[in-house]
C-alpha cells in the first residue's frame, strides 16, 4: 500500500495479510530496536515528507539520524521506520506531528474445490471489466496489454519478471538485509504469497493436484483479473489498521485474515471497522491417512502423505532408540527431536513419537516413516517430509501397546485419500475468535470463507514442506489458515467490484456480509464470534438489494466517539477537523452491516442503533423487517417497512435491542430486510463482556 499513488475508483487492492518477516538490528546499537513512527496523512503543498521525517528523526538522534532510518513512507501516508532506543521512541511519540510510535514487530503468516463449494462455479456470470481490476498479488495467455490507467511498475530480476497477467511487482525490506534463503526480488520463496494470490485471482488450470491429492481444476475467484504483487514488511496491529484507513480513503477495500490464535475469545488480531476481517471455514472434503499395523488393526486420521509405502516395515518406539553417543536419553528420543534418535536402531523403520513435530528428527535418523499424536489438530491436514500418520493420543497409545506386545512389530503408512466432510461448512478451532477486543459493540470477525485444506499454486523455489531434506518440488500445495480464507473474500470482493466499479469499500463489504449464509450453531458453538455474518456467497453478493454504506466522515465520527485525540485525528485525515458534539458519533451509529451488544455479567442492557441503507436492487421496492432471536433478546425496528422509489435512494431506521441478564456467554438473532426478491440479513449478537478479554 505504501508505494501507491491515489488510485482511481476502479482499482481494488486486496490485502492478503502476507508478509516478509523483519528482524531487529543490534551490533553497536545493542539497545536500539526497530520502531514505526506514524505521522498521519501526507503533508500538503510543496512540503517534502522526506524532509519532515529527516528533521524530526534528527531532533532525537542528532545529526547522524540518517544512519538509523530504515524506510520512509511517503506515498499513501507519512511515516518512517527507524532504529531507536526506548527513550528516543518515547520522546518522538510526544512530539508535534507524530501520531504514534510502536515497535516494528514480526507478523506471522496466517496460514480449487473451495470456490465451487461456496456456490461460485467457474461458469458464474462475469463482466468484461473484471480483467481491469488489480488484485494485491501467471501465464498471460489470452491477456492483452495492461489497461492504460495502470500506473504501477515491476521490479524485475534474474528470477522474476512481469507479464500481462502479473502487471506489477515490488518488494520491501525495511532493514535492507536479504536473508540468504530469500531473493532480492518480488519472487516468493516460501509459498504463502503464491498460494494466496492464486486463490484470489489465479488462472483456470485443469488437472491440478498435490502429487495426486485434491485433483481437479484450480482457479482463483476472479481468474481474468490481473495481479499486482507486493512482497512487504509490516508490524503487529496498528500498521494494518492505519494502512487500511488510508486505502479506504482512496476507494480501496482491505481484506485481512482474522488470525490463527483461536479458539480463545477475543483473540482476533485484525478488526478495524473499515477493513474486512475473515475467519476460516472447512469445505466438504478432508484428507485421511491410514496406518495399518501388523496385528491387522488400522487407524485413519488427518494428514497429508504423498508417499507410497508398499510393504510392511519394522515399527519402533522413539523412547527405545536414544542416541546415547550424543548424550540423548529416552526422555528426548521419545519426542523424536533432531539428533536424539539412534540411526542404527531406526533406519528403515517407522518411528512412534510422543510429540507432534515437523518430522525432521525421524527423517534425519533414516526412518522410513513416523507416527505422531495430532494434539487436537483434527480438522486440518499437514504435510511432512517423510511418510507420516497423525493420530489421536488414544490411538498412539494403542500403537505403543502393540509395539510392546510383540518382538517384531510392523506397520505400513498408506498414501492419503480424500473423503467427503459431511459436517461442512463450519469454522475449525484455530481461527481467531471475537469479540472485538478494542470496540466491544462491533462484531468481529466480519465473515467466514474456506481456509482449510485449500489447494492452490505453490512456489517452485521451495520444497513442498520447506524442510531441509525434502526434495519434493510441486506447483500446487494444500495448506490451511485464515490467510487461505482471506483471498477467497478478496476474490469475491473483486467479483462484486467488477459489477459495481463505483461502489465504496463499505458498500462492497456490506454486500459480502448481508448475503452470507449463517452457519450451524451445532458445529459452531461460538456462534458469530467464530463466523461473523456467515459463509461467503459471491454470487448473491453481486446483487445484494440494499447496502450499508459508509465513508471517511463516518469513520471520523466513530473515532471521535471512541475518544480519539483531536490533534491526532487531524494528522490521520490531513484535514482541519475538530471533534465536537456534532462529530462525536457513537459506535452504535456507525453504519455497520451487523449489530453487537455487550453487557456485564448478571446485568441487562438496552441499545439503540441507527442505520441507513441504500437501494441497489429493484428501483421500486418495499422491504419489511423480519427479526428473530431467543427470548433473552428483544429486537424492535422502527420503521419496520422501508419503501423505495428509485435506485440510490436511502432510508434510515433504528434498531432497539434489549438484552436480559444472560445465562449463556453469547446469544444471537438477526434482522432481515425482505422485499420478496432480496433478503438482506444482519446478525445481532449479545454477549457477556469478560474483563479478561
Amino acid at each position: 500500500m505504501g508505494n501507491m499513488a491515489c488510485p482511481p475508483s476502479w482499482l481494488l487492492l486486496i490485502s492478503l495479510a502476507c508478509t516478509l518477516l523483519i528482524s531487529c538490528s543490534g551490533a553497536t546499537n545493542i539497545d536500539r530496536k526497530e520502531y514505526i513512527v506514524y505521522m498521519g496523512d501526507l503533508p500538503k503543498g510543496q512540503v517534502s515528507a522526506s524532509s519532515l521525517q529527516a528533521n524530526i528523526l534528527q531532533e532525537v538522534t542528532g545529526s547522524n539520524g540518517s544512519e538509523y532510518l530504515l524506510h520512509s513512507y511517503k506515498r499513501s501516508f507519512n511515516g518512517f521506520v527507524a532504529r531507536l532506543t526506548e527513550e528516543e521512541s518515547k520522546e518522538l511519540s510526544s512530539m508535534d506531528g507524530v501520531v504514534s510510535v510502536f515497535p516494528n514487530g514480526k507478523k506471522k503468516l496466517l496460514t480449487t474445490k473451495s470456490w465451487d463449494f461456496i456456490g461460485f462455479p467457474l461458469e458464474a456470470n462475469k463482466t468484461t471489466t473484471e480483467s481491469d481490476i488489480i488484485s494485491a498479488s501467471f501465464s498471460d495467455e489470452g491477456f492483452g496489454p495492461p489497461p492504460r490507467k495502470w500506473k504501477g511498475t515491476c521490479q524485475t530480476s534474474s528470477n522474476f519478471t512481469c507479464n500481462n497477467k502479473i502487471i506489477g511487482a515490488k518488494y520491501y525490506r525495511s532493514d535492507g538485509f536479504i536473508p540468504s534463503v530469500d531473493f532480492a526480488s518480488p519472487r516468493d520463496t516460501e509459498g504463502h504469497g503464491t498460494h494466496t494470490a492464486s486463490t484470489a485471482a489465479g488462472n483456470v488450470v485443469s488437472g491440478a493436484s498435490l502429487l495426486g491429492l485434491g485433483a481437479g481444476t484450480a482457479r482463483g475467484g476472479t481468474p481474468s483479473a490481473r495481479i499486482a504483487v507486493y512482497k512487504i514488511c509490516w508490524a503487529d496491529g496498528y500498521p494494518i489498521a492505519i494502512g487500511a484507513f488510508h486505502s479506504m480513503k482512496n476507494g480501496i477495500l482491505t481484506s485481512n485474515a482474522g488470525g490463527n490464535s483461536g479458539p480463545d475469545p477475543a483473540s482476533i488480531t485484525n478488526f478495524s471497522p473499515w477493513s474486512l476481517s475473515v475467519a476460516a471455514s472447512v469445505i466438504d472434503r478432508k484428507f485421511l491417512t491410514a496406518l495399518h499395523l501388523g496385528n491387522n488393526l488400522t487407524y485413519e486420521e488427518n494428514s497429508l502423505n504423498t508417499f507410497e509405502m508398499n510393504d510392511m516395515v519394522p515399527l519402533i518406539y522413539g523412547g527405545d532408540a536414544p542416541n546415547t553417543s550424543a548424550g540423548s536419553d529416552a526422555y528426548y528420543s521419545r519426542y523424536c527431536l533432531e539428533g536424539s534418535l539412534n540411526e542404527s536402531l531406526v533406519t528403515g523403520k517407522i518411528v512412534l513419537c510422543d510429540g507432534l513435530g515437523d518430522g525432521v528428527g525421524a527423517m534425519s535418523a533414516g526412518a522410513a516413516g513416523t507416527v505422531m499424536p495430532n494434539h487436537g489438530y483434527t480438522d486440518l491436514s499437514f504435510a511432512f517430509p517423510l511418510p507420516t500418520s497423525c493420530l489421536d493420543s488414544n490411538y498412539t497409545s494403542d500403537v505403543h501397546e502393540y509395539i510392546n506386545s510383540t518382538s517384531t512389530p510392523t506397520a505400513n503408512i498408506q498414501k492419503t485419500t480424500e473423503v467427503k466432510n459431511e459436517l461442512a461448512p463450519f469454522v475449525v478451532w484455530f481461527p481467531s475468535r471475537g469479540p472485538n477486543p478494542i470496540t466491544r459493540d462491533i462484531l468481529s470477525p466480519d465473515i467466514a470463507a474456506p481456509g482449510v485444506n485449500i489447494l492452490a499454486a505453490w512456489t517452485e523455489a521451495s520444497s513442498l514442506t520447506g524442510v531441509p531434506g525434502d526434495t519434493r518440488v510441486v506447483p500446487y500445495n494444500i495448506i490451511s489458515g485464515t490467510s487461505m480464507a482471506c483471498p477467497h473474500a478478496s476474490g469475491a470482493a473483486a467479483y462484486v467490484k467488477s459489477f459495481h466499479p463505483t461502489w465504496s469499500p463499505a458498500a462492497i463489504k456490506s454486500a459480502l456480509m448481508t448475503t452470507a449464509s449463517r452457519l450451524s450453531v451445532e458445529t459452531n458453538t461460538d456462534l458469530e464470534f467464530a463466523y461473523g455474518a456467515g459463509q461467503l456467497n459471491p454470487l448473491l453478493a453481486a446483487n445484494p438489494g440494499l447496502v450499508y454504506d459508509a465513508g471517511e466522515a463516518d469513520y471520523i465520527k466513530f473515532l471521535c466517539g471512541q475518544g480519539y485525540n483531536t490533534t491526532k485525528l487531524h494528522l490521520v485525515t490531513g484535514e482541519n477537523i475538530t471533534c465536537s458534539a456534532a462529530t462525536n458519533g457513537t459506535v452504535w451509529d456507525l453504519n455497520y452491516p451487523s449489530f453487537a451488544v455487550s453487557t456485564d455479567n448478571g446485568a441487562g442492557v438496552t441499545r439503540t442503533f441507527t442505520r441507513t441503507v441504500t437501494n441497489v436492487g429493484s428501483p421500486v421496492s418495499t422491504y419489511k423487517a423480519n427479526v428473530a432471536g431467543p427470548p433473552e433478546l428483544s429486537i424492535q425496528v422502527e420503521p419496520s417497512v422501508l419503501s423505495f422509489k428509485s435506485l440510490g435512494e436511502t432510508q434510515t431506521f433504528t434498531v432497539t435491542v434489549g438484552v436480559a441478564a444472560l445465562s449463556s456467554p453469547v446469544i444471537s438473532g438477526s434482522l432481515v430486510w425482505d422485499d420478496g426478491v432480496y433478503k438482506v440479513r444482519s446478525p445481532i449478537v449479545a454477549y457477556v463482556y469478560d474483563l479478561k478479554h
